[in-house]
């Protein structure tokens, strides 16, 4: 990303995409939320089931399921139900705009350095 797709430097990011951003990285924020990501994120195929993540982790399968349907909710991780599982995989392209948005805060850094 160049410095030009970034927004212009006396606004910076608009008060909208702000909000959509603080959203997804707030979704992160969580250690168990960072892992599941980074689990799923690594996972060969792109998708793995609830059922394979709960054993990871010393919490239980609701707690799971509800920090999953945060990563979701914030847009991190798509799902499909099959059967009596569910499926999670990555939205790279939500994750794209995340590091699009770090970029540009770096190559500000880089050009004012």
């Amino acid at each position: 990303m160049s410095n030009q797709d970034c927004e212009p430097l006396p606004e910076g990011l608009t008060a909208e995409k702000a909000a959509e951003l603080s959203t997804m990285f707030k979704a992160l924020g969580d250690p168990v939320r960072l892992r599941l990501l980074s689990m799923i994120a690594s996972r060969p195929g792109g998708e793995v089931c609830v059922c394979e993540l709960t054993p990871a982790f010393d919490l239980s399968q609701p707690t799971i399921s509800h920090h999953l349907k945060l990563l979701r909710q914030a847009g991190l991780v798509g799902s499909e139900r099959r059967g009596t599982w569910v499926y999670y995989r990555l939205r790279p392209e939500t994750t794209a705009r995340m590091a699009a948005a770090l970029s540009c805060v770096n190559d500000r850094h880089a050009v004012t350095a």
